[in-house]
C-alpha cells in the first residue's frame, strides 16, 4: 500500500475489509489490486481495461508479485466485464466524469445488485454528480485527495434511496463540510466557474446568456458555502 501514491491510496482505503473481490476498472498497471491483495484486504480481483497495453501492464505486475491466482485481467470495456453480483465493489477512477457516467449508463444490473462504487474522476466531475442521483444511486459519501499538486474527488456510491442535488452541490461537492481540503477546492471551482462566465460576457444567444447566468448564480452560493466552512474551520482550530 505505501508504494501507492496519494490519490490511489485515498482510494484503497475506502475499499471494504471483508471485500471479497475487487473490480478494478481501467486498471491500467494493477497497481491499485495487487496492494490490495498483498495488504490482505481483499481475497480476489478483476483488473480489467479497454486497451490490450495497459492489461499487460497489468499482467506483469501481477506476475511480478505472484498474485496471478488471485488478480484475473479481463479485457473489456467498463463493467461489461463482469457477470452480475460478481463483484463486492468496483473503482473506476483516473477517468473523465462523462466516461464513468457512460459506463455505469451501460450496467443497469448494478443499482439493484448493491455494488460498492469507488469512483474518481479527472474532470467534469459536476456531470457525474448530478447524474448519479438522477439515475437511482445513492451518493452515500465524498472525499478529496490532492496529488502532485490536483484536487480529486472520490465518491463512494450504491444503488439506493437517492437524494437529489442543487447546481451549487454538482459543482461544489456534498458531504464535504468535515474535509480539510473542501476550501480549497471551493475556491478552485469559483474560479473554474467565473472564467466560464467571463468566457459568456459577450454572449446574444438567450441560451449562453442564461447559462452565464446560472454560472454567476452557483458562484455566489459557492463564495456562501466556502464562508461557512473557513467560519467552521477557524472554530474547530
Amino acid at each position: 500500500m505505501e508504494k501507492l501514491g496519494p490519490r490511489l491510496r485515498a482510494i484503497a482505503d475506502l475499499v471494504p475489509a471483508d471485500c471479497g473481490l475487487l473490480a478494478d476498472v481501467g486498471t491500467d498497471h494493477g497497481y491499485l489490486p495487487a496492494a490490495l491483495l498483498l495488504a490482505g484486504r481483499i481475497r480476489r480481483a478483476v483488473a480489467s481495461d479497454v486497451g490490450a497495453m495497459p492489461l499487460d501492464r497489468a499482467r506483469r505486475t501481477a506476475a511480478e508479485l505472484d498474485l496471478e491466482e488471485k488478480m484475473e485481467l479481463r479485457l473489456g470495456d467498463g463493467l461489461s466485464v463482469l457477470r452480475p453480483g460478481e463483484a463486492d465493489a468496483a473503482v473506476i477512477a483516473g477517468m473523465g466524469g462523462d466516461t464513468i457516467v457512460s459506463i455505469l449508463s451501460a450496467a443497469s444490473w448494478c443499482r439493484e445488485r448493491g455494488l460498492l462504487l469507488l469512483l474518481q474522476p479527472m474532470s467534469r466531475a459536476e456531470v457525474l454528480r448530478r447524474w448519479l442521483p438522477e439515475n437511482g444511486f445513492a451518493l452515500l459519501a465524498e472525499k478529496l485527495v490532492q496529488d502532485k499538486g490536483v484536487l480529486y474527488p472520490i465518491f463512494t456510491v450504491q444503488g439506493g434511496e437517492i437524494t437529489p442535488i442543487d447546481a451549487a452541490a454538482a459543482w461544489g461537492g456534498v458531504l464535504l463540510e468535515d474535509d480539510p481540503l473542501w476550501g480549497l477546492y471551493l475556491e478552485e471551482q469559483i474560479l473554474r466557474l467565473r472564467k466560464a462566465a467571463a468566457g459568456l460576457v459577450r454572449a446574444r444567444d438567450p441560451a449562453l446568456a442564461a447559462r452565464r447566468d446560472e454560472f454567476l448564480r452557483v458562484v455566489a452560493e459557492l463564495e456562501i458555502r466556502k464562508g461557512a466552512w473557513e467560519r467552521a474551520n477557524r472554530a474547530r482550530n
